[in-house]
């Protein structure tokens, strides 16, 4: 009895179940099958408007407006390296963890060449003769932790306020304190050195190298180039600088391959010596668009449906300390503008060049072809065909037409002859 209702209700299907859609689902698995429910930020995270054909995804940088890199290293197992290099660990570690540190290393110091000569002084006995005139201690005035505590701050720093002095009748405080001294000397040379360079960095000399916030695509010189600019906002220069640029695109090999976020070069005058630059006012950096560069087929039409992004990075060295700068920027497809130029922003004054920052980011709308630099190239090599060639294809061309109407009127062919006799003559003309 039980096996057969088990079977009837096995082989009726739910009642919540619609027809129409019951008409939709496998003849194999009627039921119903209800999506999981996702949790609230990954439903805030879904698109609103879903198309049918594709799915509008929100291109995720590779480097930031900023400059900083948009990529997190997980599951770092050996994490052991970061202690070999602690230097470099130290010094990129965020301002309010390396202040705690420096003031925890040396409280630590302190604390623990402090509970030695307070463990010396009670081992010899110096506690139970303190009041005693004639026992020589081993540290003069020391009748605690607290005090044991403040000579290992005087030691260790070399106040010396001549309270709490050290005897000779005591060989292991005598050890103890050159210990103390030489170790000192190396914790001071080693957190003063990480503070030195942490507060030397060049990273903010990079708050005052700006880029434009959009990239350009216009004709120049009768040319399609993809153009950004680039600005110093202080006094004193970078030497020695130079720019570089890099596409970041996903690319599917020949064979398969799936490469993410694959780096190509973009020449900005590298074989020309452009990428040098004398940054003293604002400089458009200009890419041609040839056969060699990574937009040559892509249009205007194109460009919004390509997922890129352009990392552009600028090196030099900083005047005033000689040490190395880099600033970094990026551009993705919606920060590309399709048949637009740079403002103007200097000007002749009284004597000197005026350059108006307020116009750095602006741009103006130019007549630029909506054509890629392949097809403009095309374009460009048919109108350049000689007039000979047309028309001896021309010529080709009726011949072969004569050919093929050899069994027609009489009239027809003197009408198609008389026709070839004038194009000749027109050439020949």
């Amino acid at each position: 009895i039980l096996s057969s209702c088990f079977s009837s209700l096995l082989s009726k299907p739910p009642a919540n179940v619609l027809e129409g859609d019951s008409m939709d689902q496998d003849v194999e698995s009627p039921v119903a099958i209800h999506q999981p429910k996702l949790p609230k930020q990954a439903r805030d995270d879904l698109p609103r408007h879903i198309s049918r054909d594709r799915t509008k995804r929100k291109i995720q940088r590779y480097v930031r407006k900023d400059g900083k890199c948009n990529v997190h290293h997980g599951n770092v197992r050996e994490t052991y390296r970061y202690l070999t290099d602690i230097f470099t660990t130290l010094v990129d570690l965020k301002w309010r963890f390396n202040l705690l540190i420096f003031v925890m290393v040396y409280t630590v110091t302190w604390l623990f060449f402090g509970m030695i000569w307070w463990l010396i002084a009670y081992i010899r006995g110096d506690m139970d003769h303190i009041e005693d005139s004639s026992w020589t201690p081993c540290v003069t005035n020391l009748n605690g932790f607290v005090s044991a505590f403040l000579f290992s701050i005087e030691t260790e720093t070399t106040i010396g306020y001549g309270y709490r002095v050290i005897t000779d009748k005591c060989p292991e405080g005598i050890i103890l304190l050159l210990i103390q001294s030489v170790l000192g000397s190396i914790v001071n040379a080693f957190m003063v050195g990480c503070m030195f360079v942490k507060i030397s960095q060049p990273k903010k000399r990079a708050e005052t190298l700006v880029f434009s916030t959009h990239a350009v695509i216009s004709m120049r010189d009768g040319k399609l180039c993809l153009m950004f600019r680039v600005g110093d906002l202080r006094n004193s220069h970078i030497v020695e600088a130079s720019i570089r640029a890099k596409l970041i695109k996903s690319k599917q090999t020949s064979e398969g391959e799936f490469i993410p976020l694959n780096q190509t070069d973009i020449n900005v005058g590298y074989y020309t010596g452009d990428d040098r630059l004398f940054l003293v006012s604002p400089l458009i950096i200009s890419h041609e668009i040839n056969q060699q560069s990574p937009f040559w087929e892509i249009s205007k039409a194109q460009l919004p449906k390509e997922e890129l992004e352009i990392v552009v990075i600028l090196e030099g060295m900083v005047e005033a300390t000689g040490m190395t700068c880099q600033a970094r920027s990026s551009y993705i497809t919606s920060e590309i503008l399709w048949g637009y130029r740079f403002t103007p922003v200097l000007t002749l004054e009284d004597g000197f060049y005026e350059v108006d920052y307020n116009s750095f980011h602006e741009t103006y709308e130019t007549s630029t072809p909506a054509l890629s630099a392949k097809e403009l190239a095309e374009l460009a090599s048919r109108a350049e065909l000689p007039l000979s060639w047309s028309v001896s294809s021309k010529l080709n061309q009726h011949a072969e037409l004569e050919t093929e109407e050899e069994d027609k009127s009489p009239e027809e062919q003197t009408e198609r002859n008389g026709d070839v006799a004038n194009l000749e003559s027109e050439s020949k003309v």
